[in-house]
This record gives C-alpha cells, structure tokens and sequence, in this order.
C-alpha cells in the first residue's frame, strides 16, 4: 500500500481555479465518503483551504491511484476540463507524500510561513474523515503524527514568534512603549483596512477604547460601530489627539494632515506621556519633523516593512529548524509504512510456526508417556529452538529488506514458499476493523 497526494495551492494555481476547486465545509463529509469509493482508493481524505485543494489516498497502484484521483478532481468542478487542470496538478507518493504533509501541517508550506490556521485546518479534514470511515491503519496513523509535529514545530521552533504583517508589526512595535494595552486608546485617522486590522489586533492584546476619525463623518460612525468606539468629526481631531495614547494615521491626503505642531500641543495637554504614533499613508499624512519631539514616536510604512522583513528573516531561520525536525519524523514514519507491508507476513509466518510446533508437540508428547514437568520443559523447549533457528534467516531477511526495493519482492516469495496469503488478508481484514473502532474524532485534538 501506498500513500499518495494529488493537489493544488497558492504556488502552482491561481485563486480563480483554486476557488472552483475548493469543497466547502459543508459538503466535506459527502465528498471525502466519494473520494473513498473511488476506483483504487483504500483511504482517503480531503484538505480544503482558501490556498490549497488536496487529495489524500492509500493505493496499491500509485500509477492507477494519481489517474484516479486526477479524475476525482474534474468530477470536483465540471466547468474544468482535464486538460485545463493539468498543468497546475502536482503528485508526491510514499516518502515525498509524507514529508509534503508534515510540511503542510506545520505552515512551512503556507503563503504565510508559521500561520495558525493551518493546524486546525487539517484536524477538521481528519475529524470529517474519521467520522465518514474513510481512513484506515495508514492515513490514521499518518495524520496523527502529523499534527503532533506541527505542534512539535509551532512550540519547539521560533516559526510563529514575531510579526509578518504590517499591521501586526505595528502592534508589536507599540508594545515597546507601552508595557500593556489597559486603559489606553488608539485614535484612527482614516479608515483604510490596514488601519482597522492594525486597530482590531490592539484590542486583542488589550486595548479597550478607539476613536476613529474620516472627512465623511457618517463613515467614522459606520466604522466605529464595529469597534464600540467614538466617532470624531474630522476637524475635531487635533484636539482629541491629546486623548490618544496611539495615533494610526491611514488617509490618501496628499499633504500632513498631523504637524509636530500638532503633537506638541497634545503632549503638553497629556503631561508628555508617550504618544505611538503609525503613519501607514503613502504619501505621508504625519511631518517627519514628529519623529523629533520628545515622547513622541514614529513609524512609517518604510519603517513597518523594514520591521516585517526582519520578522521573516528571523522566521526563515526558524523554519529551516523546523524542515529539520520534519525530516526526522518523516524518516520514522516511512520505515513504519514499509514495516506495514513486510510485518503482516512476518507475523502470518509466526504463527504457522506456533501452530505446526504446537500440534506436532501435543502428537509427541502423546506418545512418550508420562513425563515430569521438568521433562515436559525441555521438550518444548527443544521444538521452540528448532522452530526459532529455522525462521530466523528468514525473518532476518524479510525485515532487512523492508525498507529497500527488494522489500516486495522477499515478501511475495515468503508468503507463496510458507502459503500464508489466505492468513494475512484474513488478519489485515481484521486489523482495519479494529482501527476503525478504536480511532475517534476524539484522538485528533
């Protein structure tokens, strides 16, 4: 058996394709249990996000398996031809398909490396997938393992520390001046989305009260509704600025619209407590001359970015520890997929063998009569002995092998010289029916 991965994302497609593609939450359920009784596939799972659609599955031909799942992704979306979906495809199988995995899970793969969403994201794919019953002994334990390493990555690794946007950087920024966010109060001049997002990522780190400002008043009203904040009329502001602890200046003004004037006054008003003042607008609606005053601090969008670059340096630093960490939980899991195909005949053969010697021992002991218990011993362990000794090379063989292209071809011979075929499906039958009932939604969390 094998594993294979059949998708696209945010690097080979675009998002008008990627949007055609995309399975909804909703109807996750209905189309991994589709994927499942598709030609070839043993198990399956269906990752869907805003910059990914991919198809998971365990096959035993991987030549057959991508056919198939490429077929899947057209029955996905009807309006796209084969033809046209092609180029942007990509395939990984067995190790490839596992590391690509690991990696997803571990947001080393996403647009934003060291993203939250991610993680969660796969655990509503597996969940969905363990209640439909379309995961089996592989996937299981695959997918298992790999949200236990991106946790592994997010907790032992500096990947999601610092901030990679311009608005979460200004947050960052501000929290060098103020040591917490209570009581303080940000003053939005303009309402540009970067403002808004820097301004929603204050109050979550603490930031209790806005004010927001705009030419359109019936805008500023419109807007700080969403942040149970004080609209200001727009030439009301300089006034107000001496109320503000953080100042997000967001506007397409083509003049300064905050003077050094300006600040002085409202610092003098503040008592010279620290004004943080963000000019996101191009071109600037703060004076640099600001940048001077005493207790004044201030940061443009040359300065944010310059911030933001050195947050993903640091990160691709991180990450490069983390592709370390994956590479090492990759190998384990691979060995483990490759014992999966030589232990079932490895153990079938076990028990013939514990079989034939026990039914040739009770024939034997039959017929010597009575013996003490010390006698009854060593008989046993005589016919233990030579069963072991017989085994071993094979045994020694069948597990050297395993993790090699020799790994299949040692196996089907074992399995037809000791006739243990029957045996084994019989056992693997059973083995998938006890996983299905001991492995829960439950167990991904």
């Amino acid at each position: 058996m094998n594993i294979i991965i059949v998708g696209l994302n945010h690097r080979t497609a675009p998002v008008e394709l990627r949007e055609r593609l995309a399975v909804p939450e909703s109807r996750l359920p209905e189309a991994v249990a589709r994927l499942k009784g598709w030609p070839g596939v043993a198990e399956a799972l269906i990752l869907s996000t805003c910059n990914r659609v991919e198809l998971y599955a365990v096959v035993k031909d991987t030549a057959l398996g991508f056919e198939s799942l490429r077929e899947y992704f057209v029955k996905i979306a009807p309006t796209v031809s084969g033809e046209e979906l092609v180029p942007y495809l990509y395939y990984f199988d067995g190790h490839d398909a596992i590391r690509h995995l690991f990696r997803v899970t571990s947001s080393l793969d996403s647009m934003v490396v060291g993203e939250p969403q991610i993680l969660g994201q796969v655990k509503v794919a597996f969940d969905v997938a363990l209640t439909q019953k379309t995961t089996g002994v592989v996937l299981n334990k695959v997918l298992k393992k790999a949200i236990s390493v991106g946790k592994r990555v997010r907790s032992e690794t500096g990947i999601a520390a610092n901030a990679v946007s311009v608005s979460y950087a200004a947050v960052e920024l501000a929290k060098k001046i103020f040591q917490n966010f209570a009581g303080k109060t940000v003053l939005l001049i303009g309402a540009g989305e970067m403002a808004k997002l820097a301004a929603r990522h204050l109050m979550q780190a603490g930031m209790q009260n806005v004010m927001i400002t705009t030419r359109n008043f019936e805008l500023a009203v419109d807007v700080a509704k969403h942040f149970n904040g004080l609209p200001v009329p727009f030439n009301d502001f300089p006034e107000e600025m001496s109320n503000a602890d953080i100042v997000i200046c967001s506007t397409g003004a083509a003049s300064y619209l905050v003077t050094a004037e300006d600040v002085q006054k409202a610092l003098w008003t503040r008592r010279n407590r620290p004004m943080f003042l963000i000019d996101i607008s191009v071109p600037r609606n703060i004076e640099p001359a600001v940048g001077a005053v005493d207790n004044a601090y201030l940061y443009n969008i040359d300065d944010l970015q310059g911030h933001v670059e050195k947050n993903l340096e640091q990160r691709r630093q991180e990450a490069m520890k983390a592709e370390d960490l994956v590479k090492d939980e990759v190998g384990l899991v691979t060995r483990w997929i490759k014992s999966l195909e030589v232990l079932p005949t490895i153990l079938a053969l076990r028990r013939k063998a514990d079989d034939i010697q026990k039914g040739e021992l009770e024939r034997i002991l039959s017929r010597l009569g009575p013996l003490t218990p010390r006698q009854r011993e060593l008989v046993e362990e005589l016919a233990s002995a030579i069963s072991n000794k017989l085994l071993h090379g094979a045994l020694v063989a069948l597990k050297a092998e395993a993790d090699s292209t020799n790994g299949p071809l040692f196996t089907e011979i074992a399995q037809r010289l000791f006739d243990l075929e029957k045996e084994i499906e019989a056992s693997q039958l059973k083995e998938a029916a006890e996983e299905t009932r001991t492995v829960s939604p439950d167990d991904v969390h």
